[in-house]
């Protein structure tokens, strides 16, 4: 990932230090058009940018699978006053509805949810999850670090959140970083998308920050039945998660961990 540099003044031991050089987590505006109409500005870290549209617009509701996609090009500059674009054309131009969308333009790169205009255009009509792999606990225990070993750009600037995809052994099969903790997120969705590999239902979901409802939508609408975070789920995740017989599992820390809902999907 894209990373920018800034002049930094350290006060250590109670004194100052000299100025000095550092690296800083990018985020740029990234425009997502969808048949030539604006469905979304993301601030995002650049990189992964075609990926981050293609999760988007899965994730959105926009299209269910690789081959509603004709074509997705970047119109991308290193000059962030140009502004950044990703056109999306669809296979079946027909099927888009951008009033039913209904979104505002800018969406922050805390929360990609602020910006619908209603709760209702957010509860998208995903499939609930079906049967799926039951795991071992300490499997689960392991994974935070290796999440963290690989975390590169987080090494660097301490600026970003990721999240991963695991096997049910505890591999990690991929990982991406961002500013925005869902801009990661249709990071991973868009390009197990181009891959041609959803639904994720033989996956495991790590995110390295809480779990918001947003989050555990996404990841429903990937098939994604383990979700699994270090820091706490909100009320609504927990809700829709057990709505959908998804397993969510919060505060996986050490040698413990939270199961808020689909805790059969855990062994001993």
């Amino acid at each position: 990932m894209r990373t920018n540099s800034a002049t930094v003044v350290r006060y250590r031991d109670r004194v100052w230090r000299s100025p000095e050089a550092d690296e800083v987590a990018a985020e740029e505006p990234l425009e997502i058009r969808v048949e030539g109409n604006s469905v979304a500005v993301v601030m995002r870290t650049p990189g992964d940018d075609r990926e981050l549209a293609a999760g988007f617009a899965l994730t959105e509701g926009i299209v269910r699978r690789r081959s509603d996609i004709f074509e997705i090009t970047a119109c991308l500059t290193n000059d962030p006053s140009r502004g950044n674009a990703v056109d999306i054309t669809l296979t079946n131009p027909a099927s888009f509805d951008a009033a039913k969308l209904s979104r505002h333009v800018f969406s922050s790169s805390s929360c990609g949810i602020c910006g619908k205009a209603t709760i209702a255009a957010a509860m998208q009509q995903f499939p609930a999850i079906g049967d799926a792999p039951q795991i071992a606990a300490p499997v689960l225990l392991d994974l935070p670090e290796k999440l963290r070993a690989a975390q590169e750009t987080f090494a660097r600037t301490g600026g970003l959140h990721a999240c991963a995809l695991f096997d049910p052994q505890g591999n990690l099969l991929l990982l991406r970083e961002d500013v925005g903790r869902h801009n990661a997120l249709d990071k991973l969705i868009g390009h197990e998308l181009f891959e041609d590999r959803l639904p994720l239902g033989n996956r495991i979901l790590l995110l390295s920050g809480r779990v918001s409802f947003e989050m555990v939508q996404k990841a429903l609408a990937a098939g994604i039945a383990i979700i699994a975070a270090i820091s706490a789920p909100t009320s609504l995740a927990v809700d829709f998660a057990q709505a959908n017989n998804q397993t969510l599992i919060g505060f996986l820390r050490g040698e413990t961990l939270n199961v808020y809902a689909g805790a059969g999907r855990l062994l001993g």
